[in-house]
């Protein structure tokens, strides 16, 4: 990924330590600025939201001209730690457990999900576009959607060796469709890229990230944290088994506004590709996935539905942030693309 530009002193030293021209233990110091300084919610925090994103990006493609050995460095992983310490307290306190299910049985955990879901009265982002978006709004929504969609998938592969038996299994399942079912171009991720090169944006990855709030970059960041930590593979699995089953239906929408503007199959695949797919993920995420995971260990339950919860939440928040600016008639970026 492209090294960003800093928006703090937080961030600043972050990537100054990570190209040798800041001393590691400046980190502790600056986090701990951070910390005492507490400044609304960490979620919209741009310089926590950004340093954790380029930490989190050493463990996925890394950073261009970042040395890989940063990725296990005691004083990054420290810092990482201390923000993670942050942003999941934020999480807990905005996001209840919802009511868990009535037993631990795999049919009784999809029920649960798939209540919990249905009952989501989040801002509608896809019937913007269905009904209104005009196509600077459609190269805005990929643009924000491009920091997560650009390594689609990936967040919730962590969890792969953390799970065994049937939930691997279905997990496994959810994961080779993403993954193209053995080609290449047909990842979701390179669908997704094509769309984005058919409405004149570039698709180099991580190339936005300088253009988008913090909010859009603190979901795919919450979805690395619950990844990348044992003890959350029960959130991970119920933020999965949200994200399958609320995508089919929005993409439709998706899909019918792009066809609205008179834009083609090389933009529209992407998301008529998720119509079919994710009604088929849904079922097996809901109930054998996150519904065998909680039969094997029912303790996690309320992990999973909180971190269902947690997805809505956080696709909620940034939908408002975007739909408030274009109400507004005003950009959804920090700088407008052109």
């Amino acid at each position: 990924m492209p090294v960003p530009t800093p928006r703090g002193p937080l961030s600043d030293t972050l990537l100054r330590v990570l190209t040798w021209t800041a001393d590691p233990g400046s980190l502790h110091a600056s986090v701990a600025d951070v910390v005492a300084a507490p400044s609304g919610s960490w979620l919209e925090h741009d310089d926590v939201q950004l340093a954790l994103t380029c930490m989190y990006e050493l463990h996925y493609r890394g950073l261009a001209g970042v040395d890989d050995d940063w990725e296990w460095q005691p004083d990054v992983l420290g810092a990482r730690a201390a923000l993670e310490q942050l942003v999941e307290a934020e999480l807990r306190e905005r996001v209840a457990v919802p009511d868990l299910p009535e037993g631990s049985s795999a049919q009784q955990v999809a029920a649960a999900l798939f209540a919990l879901t249905s009952a989501d009265g989040g801002p509608s982002m896809s019937r913007w576009i269905a009904r209104r978006a005009d196509r600077s709004q459609l190269e805005e929504l990929l643009v924000h959607r491009s920091v997560y969609q650009l390594k689609e998938a990936d967040p919730h592969t962590w969890s792969v060796p953390r799970l065994g038996g049937a939930p691997k299994v279905a997990l496994m399942e959810i994961q080779s469709d993403e993954y193209g079912a053995g080609d290449p171009e047909r990842q979701h991720a390179a669908l997704f890229a094509t769309a984005m090169r058919g409405l004149g944006l570039d698709d180099t990855y991580g190339r936005y990230v300088d253009h988008v709030p913090a909010i859009t970059l603190a979901h795919p960041n919450a979805m690395s944290m619950f990844g990348l930590h044992r003890r959350l593979r029960g959130a991970i699995v119920g933020h999965l088994a949200a994200f399958e089953m609320t995508s089919s239906v929005p993409n439709r929408l998706y899909g019918n506004g792009m066809r609205r503007l008179g834009l083609g199959p090389d933009v529209t695949e992407y998301f008529d590709e998720h119509v079919e797919a994710d009604a088929v993920h849904e079922q097996i995420a809901g109930r054998d996935l996150a519904g065998r995971l909680v039969e094997q260990d029912p303790a996690l339950a309320a992990d999973v539905m909180w971190g269902a919860a947690a997805c809505l939440a956080l696709d909620g928040w940034w939908a408002q942030h975007v739909l408030d600016r274009w109400e507004a008639g005003e950009t959804s970026l920090r700088e407008p693309l052109r």
